[in-house]
């Protein structure tokens, strides 16, 4: 085999190594690009969260009291854990290949698996609440993120048929087990609670924890991250996966639109005709997030994947853009929340509060015009900090 066509197989790099690590070096670039664009999008929905939360949207939203445009912009902000999920399956299969295989990468899932739950319980709750002793503990992204790390560090041993089977069985079958339901309090609530009931666990302390991301769809997500791994490797045309990406994404699209229309499985809320088409759409579109319906992970999963496609023929400039934010994600997620926290804060104390006892910008609008506005020093913060884990030999420093 000449080396411009050498691949990895079975977890080890042949001698053509040094191509296959350009070719998938390239293709890494469409990745930080795709994480970079959620979480932008992500910016705008927690500055919703500490600037707007006097407009507060449920679970689905109730579609007779949000606004339009609220409504799109939260609506937005769902691609956002699916595709971050998805991607950190990709990823992992991506950094088995070049350290080793499969053990390599099951040790690594493990252990920032359990770095992520920490840091969710300890630095991220207190960037929300700024309480060294909150009443309500916060399980959140990263903490799903972190867990589903550590179901995949054992799941990636599957063959990947059955490790792509399990991922569809739990990602198209969890919606069965929306009627089961244990009381709080009694055997199996808190398990039940973090698996897929989001729910109040009751902590010995008399603080609580609240289960916002429960887990078993995100194990599902991302076991089809991980399972559409050999699609990147240097042995598969750009041209031949981006077309399947493509068909992905389509297929998944056509398949949400299909179920949502008979409106029996697949989304716990049916939707309803409202009294203008916008209103319609908007119901169409009022998709469960926590736990996330099927509906609500073929419509996102679908557009990332045809934006994982398109995003690898973006241009230089956009394209360096996005992978900064990208290439610095739990960077970017801990030092937004605190700036976010800290400005609502300043105004506040500069300002008073306007909504309540809150500080509140006047419209969704400004939303959107305050991200963007806070996206600016955070990108010079990402890139500074990319340069650092750049410079560093600390094995620690792969784990930010």
């Amino acid at each position: 085999m000449g080396q411009a066509e050498a691949a990895p197989v079975g977890g080890q790099w042949t001698e053509g190594a040094a191509a296959g690590e350009r070719v998938l070096a390239r293709r890494i670039v469409a990745i930080d690009a795709l994480r970079g664009l959620v979480m932008l999008l992500m910016l705008v929905d927690h500055a919703r969260e500490f600037f707007y939360l006097h407009a507060q949207v449920g679970d689905p939203v109730n579609v007779a009291a949000t606004p339009p445009g609220l409504f799109f912009t939260r609506l937005t902000a769902h691609l956002c854990a699916p595709v971050f999920v998805a991607l950190t399956g990709l990823s992992a299969w991506l950094y088995g290949q070049r350290r080793g295989g499969r053990r390599a990468a099951s040790e690594f899932l493990l252990k920032r698996g359990l770095f992520l739950v920490l840091l969710e319980l300890t630095l991220v709750n207190f960037a929300w609440t700024f309480s060294l002793t909150p009443r309500t503990y916060y399980l959140q992204v990263i903490w799903a993120i972190g867990l589903s790390m550590i179901a995949l560090s054992g799941l990636l041993w599957l063959p990947r048929p059955v490790l792509i089977g399990v991922g569809l069985a739990i990602v198209f079958g969890h919606n069965l087990l929306d009627p089961i339901v244990f009381e709080a309090g009694t055997p199996g609530a808190s398990l039940w609670a973090i698996l897929h009931d989001r729910a109040f666990i009751e902590l010995p302390w008399g603080a609580r924890a609240r289960t916002s991301y429960p887990l078993l769809p995100w194990i599902g997500v991302i076991a089809l991250g991980h399972g559409v791994g050999p699609w990147f490797t240097a042995r598969i045309s750009p041209e031949v996966r981006r077309f399947r990406l493509y068909a992905l994404g389509l297929a998944a699209l056509t398949l949400f639109i299909l179920l949502r229309m008979v409106n029996v499985y697949g989304e716990p809320v049916p939707w309803e005709s409202g009294a203008t088409p916008l209103l319609t759409l908007i119901s169409f579109l009022n998709l469960t997030k926590y736990p996330p319906s099927l509906d609500f992970l073929l419509l996102t999963l679908g557009l990332g994947a045809l934006l994982l496609a398109m995003l690898e023929r973006l241009p230089s400039g956009l394209q360096t853009l996005l992978t900064t934010f990208g290439a610095a994600p739990l960077f970017f997620y801990l030092v937004h929340l605190y700036l976010l926290h800290g400005l609502n804060n300043v105004a506040l104390a500069l300002f008073g509060p306007n909504q309540g006892a809150l500080f509140s910008v006047p419209n969704v609008f400004s939303l959107w015009v305050l991200a963007a506005l806070v996206s600016f020093p955070l990108w010079f913060a990402c890139r500074w900090f990319v340069g650092l884990k750049a410079r560093t030999r600390s094995a620690w420093m792969s784990y930010l």
